[in-house]
């Protein structure tokens, strides 16, 4: 059995990732759904646990020996046979507001041992303006944001590794080695290949006083991204602009949420203040982009795009960004508002250099900003 988790979410989410590194999709609502069953069922069992995760995180019968095998490795750390059926463990069904064929939802509600969960909550909040929200909704909304996870996108690198046959290259070296030890005699051309490493992901999240509604959200986000780094594999790092420029990344490191929200807003000393996104970039740039970090990563900007500093250097510095970075995202929660129009200053000027421009204010969209990290290919739009 997994080592006792701090809560149901940070158990499920280490399972979660284990079937996205199978290429298992497993979108946020899936999540939800197993945490649920796992508060209605119990999580002493391992039958009862895998059938619930069976139930509610499968979207296709191909992917159960997938399944099946992250499953092992997460209750038992080895791989082996899923779990023997149980007569006794109740079966997990979904239910849904709508009904769904000819069925209703109250059909021998009574007599079916079965537990029916219901997240239209959960659905109807998905796409609800942060700005919008109620205390409540928001600490809902907040939950639910610190569940996604980024799935890694790999890198060549310069090192190569031993390949079957899929190698792009011959393996000299290895070959003449088994031709020594065969007295000269060339069984086999050895091959080799790049070796992978994820890509970097660079969180540049605006924390002035006009992105007072999203803030925190959007730090929730980072936390999920950062935190999660050592399951994921996704190195990130995280950085608060304002007025000046505040590295997070430690901060939001911390697993509880809260805390770690906690830690970051006190590190902020500029938290809900004026914004000078040119010389708060400018100042990533220099002292931590060009050095490393944001060399063919995916660095994202989280910004309503308002600049009261000097535009040319915002523009010079989105310029070498984007000379850096694998490809620059820029996340602005104001973009999904009716008849928006990218005019703010900042906005406008940083533009150009933009590869991916896409909303941020709603766990819809964050969800959305997830997937299009973990894409493999882009298109500029």
């Amino acid at each position: 059995m997994p080592a006792q988790p701090t809560s149901f979410e940070a158990w499920a989410s280490e399972l979660a990732t284990l079937l996205r590194d199978r290429e298992v999709a497993v979108p946020v609502d899936a999540l939800i759904t197993f945490v649920a069953a796992l508060g209605e069922v119990g999580a002493l069992g391992r039958a009862t646990v895998h059938d619930a995760g069976l139930a509610t995180l499968l979207r296709s019968p191909d992917d159960r020996p997938a399944f099946d095998q992250a499953f092992a490795q997460w209750w038992d750390g080895t791989p082996g046979a899923p779990p023997a059926g149980d007569d006794a463990t109740p079966e997990v069904e979904l239910a849904f507001d709508q009904d769904e064929g000819n069925g209703t939802a109250d059909d021998e509600a009574g007599d079916d041992p079965s537990e029916a969960l219901r997240f239209s909550a959960a659905e109807r909040l998905r796409h609800v303006d942060l700005a919008q929200c109620s205390p409540a909704e928001l600490d809902e909304l907040h939950r639910l944001i610190s569940l996604i996870a980024l799935r890694p996108v790999e890198r060549r690198t310069r090192r190569r590794r031993p390949a079957q046959r899929s190698g792009d290259r011959i393996d000299l070296r290895r070959t003449l080695r088994a031709t020594v030890a065969s007295d000269g005699d060339v069984l086999a051309w050895h091959r080799s290949r790049p070796r992978q490493r994820p890509r970097k992901v660079v969180l540049l999240i605006d924390v002035s006083g006009s992105m007072e509604p999203y803030s925190r959200g959007l730090l929730r986000f980072a936390h999920a991204a950062v935190s999660g780094s050592g399951r994921t594999g996704v190195k990130v790092e995280a950085f608060a602009v304002g007025t000046r420029l505040t590295r997070l990344t430690r901060e939001l490191s911390e697993p509880n949420p809260d805390a770690a929200l906690g830690l970051a807003t006190d590190a902020t000393r500029d938290f809900s203040g004026g914004t000078r996104l040119g010389d708060t970039l400018a100042q990533f740039v220099s002292d931590w982009g060009a050095p490393g970090i944001a060399r063919g990563a995916e660095v994202v900007v989280l910004s309503d795009g308002w600049d009261r500093g000097d535009a040319a250097l915002l523009d010079d510095t989105m310029a070498r960004l984007a000379l850096l970075a694998r490809r620059v995202i820029w996340v602005n929660p104001l973009r999904a508002s009716p008849g928006y129009a990218p005019l703010a200053r900042g906005m406008a000027t940083a533009l150009p250099h933009v590869d991916e421009f896409v909303d941020g204010h709603s766990f819809g969209s964050l969800e959305n900003l997830a997937e299009l990290l973990g894409q493999r290919r882009f298109g500029v739009y």
